[in-house]
């Protein structure tokens, strides 16, 4: 922690001047930038966490266009907000942002609080989100270190270490601390996040037209392509689950998960996991109770996620004309025409799920 702050106090006056300078010339048009105004900041904080730029515009646009206020997007039911997240992921930033909006309303009169403190106390803030929206919107000194950042200073300061280390992460933050001091401390933290964005890149970094690559000690010693050192890849888990396809002339059988877990609050063809040993037949059998005529399989999805490798097996089910209760693990169940499974918040693996239920 000591060379970080040592360095970033050494470099300070000319990075500060560097950059700004460069963001002021090469900022990209986000419609986010248009206005300081901390909702919308807030709104696109979230998006952009583990989603690509390109892909939040779209998404931030509309959902603005939705839920233009923090109360408006308090009072909508989270189904709404959860079917205008569709295809984004990470659905549990959707249900956060929905809970911390009840609960500015409930608590701040509708408006976001000025300041760090109050901002952790939301859920869906970490130390992150709150530097930027506080940075940002409020134009306070607060640091922030994300993935873009942290691989920008490890090779500006020329820090060891792997992602994840705590002394690593405790001299990041320490260095993003002393460097946010001073004037616009918003455009410093998002001239940050751009620099490693659009140049300062994990592979084939454009080190020649980096605005600050004289002060780049990495650079200087020829180790810009070793830092910052690569995180060891987690291993993913397999989830295998029998998924029922049941339709009805037009439509088709829908269920909406209970809202915590893996796909929390959103829509799916019901579904039940795999455990070790068990036919997938059997499966949907316990899950929908004698009545169900379980078909044969008749395809199967595979999806990659962030930490598990997902199959699903779909079987044709034929079910009473009265829908009991719905199955364990699901709020409700219903028939849905399917032009109107667009307006469901569902993943991108229901998604492909229902693509093979096609004629």
């Amino acid at each position: 922690m000591t060379n970080s702050v040592e360095r970033a106090t050494e470099l300070k006056r000319e990075l500060r001047t560097q950059l700004l300078r460069w963001f002021d010339r090469s900022k990209r048009d986000l419609p986010w930038r248009k206005s300081r105004e901390p909702y919308g900041v807030w709104v696109s904080e979230i998006m952009l966490q583990q989603t690509q730029v390109e892909r939040v515009v779209r998404y931030w646009t509309k959902f603005l266009a939705k839920f233009p206020t923090v109360k408006s997007l308090a009072a909508a039911p989270l189904e709404e907000v959860l079917g205008l997240w569709t295809g984004l992921g990470y659905y549990s930033r959707a249900r956060n942002l929905h809970v911390a909006a009840q609960e500015i309303v409930a608590r701040f009169e509708g408006e976001l609080p000025d300041s760090v403190d109050a901002l952790l106390t939301l859920p869906g803030f970490g130390r992150y989100t709150a530097g930027a929206v506080a940075s940002i919107a409020f134009e306070l000194e607060a640091p922030l270190v994300d993935g873009n950042v942290a691989r920008v200073f490890s090779r500006l300061l020329e820090l060891d270490g792997v992602p994840g280390e705590k002394a690593r992460e405790a001299g990041l933050w320490a260095a993003a601390e002393v460097l946010v001091s001073g004037a616009r401390p918003g455009d410093w933290n998002q001239a940050l996040m751009e620099l490693g964005a659009t140049v300062c890149l994990p592979q084939n970094p454009l080190c020649l037209v980096c605005p600050v690559r004289a002060s780049c000690k990495a650079l200087a010693s020829g180790r810009v392509d070793e830092l910052p050192r690569p995180k060891k890849p987690p291993k993913r888990k397999r989830l295998e689950l029998a998924v029922a396809v049941a339709r009805r002339g037009d439509e088709v059988l829908l269920a909406r998960r209970e809202e915590k877990g893996l796909f929390g609050g959103l829509w799916e063809l019901p579904g039940i996991e795999l455990v070790l040993g068990a036919t997938s037949d059997r499966a949907l059998q316990k899950l929908l109770g004698k009545k169900a005529a379980i078909g044969p399989e008749f395809s199967v999805v595979e999806r990659t996620l962030t930490h598990r490798e997902l199959v699903m097996r779909l079987h044709p089910v034929a079910l009473p004309k009265k829908l009991a209760a719905p199955p364990p693990g699901y709020l409700e169940w219903r028939w849905v025409p399917r032009a109107e499974l667009a307006a469901l918040g569902m993943s991108s693996a229901t998604q492909g799920a229902l693509a093979e239920t096609t004629d």
